[in-house]
């Protein structure tokens, strides 16, 4: 299926960046799927009337973003959309499958082991006292998206680690019977260390976004803290403002 693209030489925005749009777009609504391969610049040069430099600066602009790919011998290649995260009470792993990334879990740590001062905090409970750790690896299309660290009180459900890799963690909590009420959550950035580097496929010293979450259920019970690390170039959070009168 040939995309229909067109641009504008009497608007103020460039060229480049107006290909890179529909391009973009194209990705996200699942016209261009994973896999598919773009035409080359000199085609699509002359297809819209631009110069190759032009067309190479919209795809590279792609590129950077990681929704493109340049494979010798093959092509320029779609990889996958970004995921953007709503502010809102959801799992990474209902996140995923909504926007059509194939989720796959792998069950790094499944322990107990006694509560730090900072987990205590969280969870409202005694430093020292056990506490449940789970260390998860997400990946979206084969691909490292996020790795996963998460705090949970002993005894508050049975954290099996085959259903861990089969499904997302607060769906294990509803089917317990625990009701998600309300979240407490910070989100910042910060570079990869040489672990979190080789654990998520990005270099050493790669920034990466960082997400802190407690979760508490309708009785105002802390019952899940959480300290995430995802990959910026295939995954963002989104936010809606309003205007307060």
């Amino acid at each position: 299926m040939q995309l229909e693209l067109s641009v504008d030489r009497s608007s103020p925005v460039p060229l480049y960046f107006q290909l890179s749009q529909q391009l973009e777009a194209a990705i996200e609504h699942g016209t261009l799927t994973p896999g598919s391969l773009l035409g080359n610049e000199i085609e699509l040069a002359a297809r819209l009337g631009l110069s190759r430099p032009t067309v190479r600066q919209a795809i590279q602009s792609l590129v950077d973003k990681g929704l493109l790919v340049r494979r010798r011998g093959v092509g320029t290649q779609v990889v996958h959309s970004q995921v953007k995260r709503p502010l809102e009470l959801s799992s990474l792993y209902d996140d995923l499958e909504a926007a059509g990334q194939r989720p796959a879990t792998k069950v790094l740590v499944n322990t107990v082991e006694p509560a730090s001062a900072e987990v205590a905090a969280a969870l409202g409970i005694a430093e020292g006292s056990d506490v449940h750790r789970v260390e998860r690896l997400r990946l979206a299309h084969g691909e490292p998206m996020a790795y996963l660290c998460n705090f949970l009180p002993p005894g508050l459900i049975d954290l099996d680690t085959d259903q861990l890799e089969t499904t997302g963690l607060y769906r294990l909590m509803r089917a317990a019977g625990i009701t998600l009420h309300s979240a407490r959550q910070s989100i910042g950035a910060r570079a990869a260390t040489p672990p979190e580097a080789e654990r998520l496929a990005e270099a050493a010293g790669a920034p990466l976004l960082t997400m802190q979450r407690v979760t508490f259920d309708d009785t105002g019970r802390a019952v899940e803290y959480g300290t995430h690390t995802y990959r910026p170039t295939r995954y963002s959070f989104e936010f809606q403002l309003l205007v307060r009168t």
